[in-house]
């Protein structure tokens, strides 16, 4: 299992996270961030990408 934070002042919606990991991350109605604060292992490789890619630095992955 990983834990999954998301420094929602940070966060600027940009939504790049969700084309990464659609299972963990979506846009919600008002174009807000919405996460699963955890995840199994098959997720493991999408939510570092998500966190790579993140513009803002704003998703971190514990292990």
């Amino acid at each position: 299992m990983i834990t999954i934070k998301v420094d929602m002042d940070k966060c600027q919606h940009y939504g790049q996270c969700v084309y990464e990991a659609p299972n963990i991350f979506k846009l919600n109605e008002n174009d807000k961030l919405e996460y699963l604060a955890s995840a199994d292992e098959t997720e493991r490789e999408n939510v570092k990408s998500a966190s790579d890619i993140c513009p803002m630095q704003a998703i971190q992955v514990f292990e």
